[in-house]
């Protein structure tokens, strides 16, 4: 984007230059501008994060909030025939890759391990196969779901972090159906890659369990960060140096002879306090704009009441990743263009980067924000089995005295009604995130 005027150029702390994005590519450098040095990674406090992984463990979000999973899928359902046919047909086809990756864990090495250190090798092959970043790090327990924490193998102390890139064109047209035809469509490609590579890993000798696509162990974005390959934005999601968050993650876990990447600082969480575009563009307010204390890590909390119904209603929505300069135009033109300028952020303030349209509400460019009110955002909480319970007992008190009802017939369609939430547990949910048991 052009600028005016004359500007003092930042200066620059250092340099960081990453291989290209796709195999073959040459390097590309991103500077790195003093102002915005803060620590390589997430800052944490690792006392609370064990603690809280302890006391609090972490829950898949298909579990933990079914309930609003459920109501979600419901209104997902009726928006058109053409994104429920969309959505069973993705399902379809996702249920062999997701009982692949649930039994991974189980396919034993057709190799002999020389005991060669096969960090470059992996890397390259991943490469190849059109991962566009690739780390190694250490599986980090503290976050993995507590329903899984008994299916994820011990002995498996490396984690391998691929990303997977989706189509540039689509991403931006978010929120809309070719959008979610390239979230789809890269997950499903990410079944047959983490097929051959766990292959070729095997190959060498070394076992491996597989977390994602769809079914995944926990959060994956720290050990992603721990490998060097970005930083937790302000979105809450993942930005790399190629394609921001416009990718799909995946772990392999192996214990495959690799030596761990390192953290980076690109600079990533003082830029995105200065930016603050997904904040201020977001339909649902969801994003805070000040980073607050979470489990131990700091940072923009989303707002989770706010941006589901917004996510249910609007094709996934996925403002927050289209109005991201770091995933419209990479990290290294928007650090040079900071660097540059002395400080502006690529972009900001043109509808080039902020603008999008909601389907039944129409356009909103730069400084613009639909007005969605109070009941837009009303939702059940918590686990169905729970919000179910909380009806029933409302029920019961309010029909107490009276001997025109049939309670047996109520105990009947609540546990009914129990039985089917816990079916739809092994449904995706959130466009194909994640899914539950």
């Amino acid at each position: 984007m052009p600028y005016k005027g004359k500007t003092m150029a930042k200066n620059i702390a250092y340099h960081v230059t990453r291989p290209g994005n796709k195999h073959g590519d040459p390097s590309v450098t991103i500077p790195v501008p003093e102002d915005l040095l803060t620590v390589p990674g997430i800052p944490t406090r690792p006392n609370d994060v064990s603690f809280f992984s302890r006391e609090y463990p972490l829950e898949n979000m298909a579990l933990e909030e079914s309930a609003s999973a459920a109501w979600a899928r419901d209104q997902r359902n009726n928006h058109s025939p053409e994104a429920r046919a969309f959505a069973e047909e993705h399902q379809h086809h996702m249920e062999p890759i997701v009982e692949w990756v649930k039994n991974s864990g189980n396919l034993e090495p057709t190799g002999v391990p020389t005991g060669a250190d096969v960090t470059a090798a992996i890397r390259q092959k991943a490469r190849e196969l059109g991962y566009g970043e690739v780390g190694f790090t250490t599986n980090d327990r503290h976050y993995v779901y507590q329903s899984r924490k008994p299916v994820l193998k011990g002995g498996l102390p490396n984690a391998i972090c691929l990303a997977l890139e989706q189509d540039y064109v689509k991403t931006q047209s978010i929120p809309s159906m070719a959008a979610e035809e390239t979230h789809f469509g890269t997950y499903f490609n990410q079944g047959g890659l983490s097929v051959e590579l766990t292959d070729f890993i095997r190959s060498l000798g070394y076992s491996v369990q597989v977390s994602g696509p769809t079914w995944h162990y926990g959060p994956m974005i720290p050990m992603f960060v721990e490998a060097g390959l970005g930083q937790l934005g302000a979105n809450g999601q993942l930005l790399s140096p190629h394609f921001g968050s416009r990718a799909r993650l995946q772990i392999i876990f192996t214990d495959a002879n690799v030596t761990h990447d390192k953290p980076i600082d690109y600079g990533i969480h003082q830029f995105c306090q200065e930016c603050q575009v997904c904040v201020n563009r977001c339909p649902g307010r969801a994003l805070m704009p000040e980073k607050v204390w979470y489990r131990g890590v700091e940072k923009n909390k989303l707002i989770f009441k706010r941006c589901r119904p917004v996510m249910a209603r609007y094709i996934g929505c996925g403002i927050c990743m289209k109005v991201c300069p770091i995933q419209k135009y990479g990290m290294q033109p928007v650090m040079e263009h900071y660097v540059a300028t002395g400080g502006q952020i690529l972009g900001k303030g043109t509808d080039n980067l902020e603008g999008y349209t909601l389907a039944d509400k129409g356009y909103f460019g730069t400084g613009q924000l639909p007005i969605l009110g109070r009941q837009f955002f009303d939702m059940p909480h918590g686990r169905s089995e729970d919000w179910l319970l909380l009806e029933f007992r409302d029920k019961l008190q309010e029909t107490a005295g009276d001997a025109s009802v049939d309670s047996d017939q109520m105990w009947s369609e609540f546990r009914q009604r129990v039985e089917t939430s816990l079916d739809k547990q092994t449904v995706v949910v959130d466009m194909g995130m994640d899914r539950g048991l």
